[in-house]
């Protein structure tokens, strides 16, 4: 993560979860174990008020146990209990599927970019989520509402791919 801080020459910066929501920021990247949703959301329930979270968890049992276990195999997906445990934040889908050795590597490019595929729930965290994307270098994908990111969760259709923006696109 340092090295995209970094490569954001000062646009950017990696500060843990108790400073982020200190700093009160517009945007918020999720990116912790999957069993921290819960307690996040609880501990800032008052922080995240009409914000934009962008969720790139992923609900792996063997880490994150049995909560995990039980979002996967319910009615909604990850995303969308993300977006309800944050019920007053505005939830975005994104940076879950492609690898984080690929996410550092391929960042920063003008041209052989790498697509990144996302959902939102609303048009100001689609917009939001589409330009944090274009931003640092990759091809946004829309898939859909958070209804439609079960083909990004854990061992589904797009999970792991690092592709283009048309192969991303073929496969959706």
């Amino acid at each position: 993560m340092s090295d995209l801080v970094r490569a954001s020459e000062g646009d950017a910066k990696a500060v843990s979860v108790e400073k982020a929501f200190e700093a009160d920021a517009d945007v918020y990247v999720l990116a912790v174990p999957f069993k921290a949703i819960d307690k996040i959301s609880e501990l800032y329930a008052g922080e995240y008020d009409n914000k934009v979270i962008i969720d790139a968890t992923n609900p792996y049992p063997e880490r994150d146990g049995k909560m995990a276990q039980e979002v996967r195999d319910s009615d909604q997906n990850a995303s969308e209990y993300t977006a309800m445990k944050f019920n007053t934040a505005k939830t975005a889908k994104a940076f879950n599927t492609i690898h984080a050795e690929h996410l550092k590597n391929h960042a920063w490019r003008d041209s052989d970019k790498l697509a990144i595929p996302f959902a939102a729930q609303d048009e100001e965290s689609k917009k939001i989520t589409r330009q944090l994307i274009e931003d640092i270098g990759f091809d946004a994908v829309f898939v859909g509402d958070l209804s439609k990111t079960q083909i990004m969760d854990p061992e589904q259709k797009i999970y792991g791919k690092s592709v283009n923006r048309q192969e991303l696109e073929s496969m959706i």
